[in-house]
Formats: structure tokens, sequence, C-alpha cells
């Protein structure tokens, strides 16, 4: 599986465990930035191209996923979910990590470097890109609405 990882740089040093642990892993990891610490760093674009990374693989008919990591993961998950197609949920613990792929097919996760040590953020993340899918008629329904409404904006019932 291809994962694409984007950080700002509250979560630099999570992105660079993550990566060499995912590698070492077997998954192959795509950094999208920043390449080095600088606090004043604008995170939007690092995370939109990792989201627009995944979308392109995705239709490439690819194994991809998606990682953005910041101090709390949550502008950084509101900036990949902009990109049409994105699904980015804010994980915060192994269940809240393991549900975005089973029940809403979530294609990027994000976590807050702040909010957990680096062995839960490690578990987060694991969690995240091992679980599969449910293909149930109800979440497929789901995210067809919400599909749905992000290219056409009309609200299905």
């Amino acid at each position: 599986m291809r994962v694409h990882i984007a950080t700002d740089h509250a979560g630099l040093e999570l992105s660079a465990h993550l990566i060499e642990h995912l590698r070492a892993k077997g998954y192959e990891m795509v950094d999208h930035g920043p390449t080095a610490y600088d606090a004043e760093d604008d995170y939007p674009s690092f995370c939109i191209n990792a989201a627009l990374a995944v979308v392109a693989d995705r239709a490439a008919g690819l194994d991809s996923l998606g990682i953005v990591l910041g101090g709390s993961g949550n502008g950084e998950q509101i900036a990949a979910n902009k990109v049409v197609g994105i699904r980015a949920a804010l994980a915060w613990n192994l269940d809240t990590a393991r549900l975005a792929r089973e029940h809403n097919d979530a294609n990027v996760v994000a976590v807050g470097g702040r909010q957990h040590s680096l062995v839960e953020a490690t578990g987060i993340i694991e969690a995240f890109l091992s679980e599969p899918f449910s293909n149930v008629e109800r979440h497929i329904r789901r995210i067809g609405k919400i599909a749905t409404y992000e290219t056409t904006g009309e609200v299905v019932a």
C-alpha cells in the first residue's frame, strides 16, 4: 500500500518516525513535507498535496491512503477534506481510527502529534491503515449521499 503523509511543524517528529516505522512494515511512504522544522510553516499546502495524491492514486486503481499530522490534527483534517473525493477523519484512539475506515471508508487519517505519545500515535495510525472498509450497504449508501453533495450540491434525503 502507498501512504501519503504530510504534517506541519508540530507533527514533524511524529512524521519522521512514522515514515521510518511504516517503511519497515512494507508500506510505500510518500512524504509531502515539510522537510525541515519551521514554526511559521503553513500546513494547508502540504496536506492538500497529500490528499490530491491519494485521490490520483485511487483513480489510477492503486491501494493508497493518507496521513496528515499537526499539533491537534484539526486544521490538517480540514485542509485535506477540501479535496474532492477525500474523507479525512480525525482519530484520537484505536476505535475512532478503525471506525473511520470500517464505517466511513475514510481515505485520510488526521492525528494530533501533541495529543499522543509516539507509541499511542503509531498505534492509531496502524489501526487506521490495517482496517478494511466493511462494504455494508448502509455505509455505502451514506458515503454515496456525501459524495453526491460534494459533487452536485444536492442534499439527498
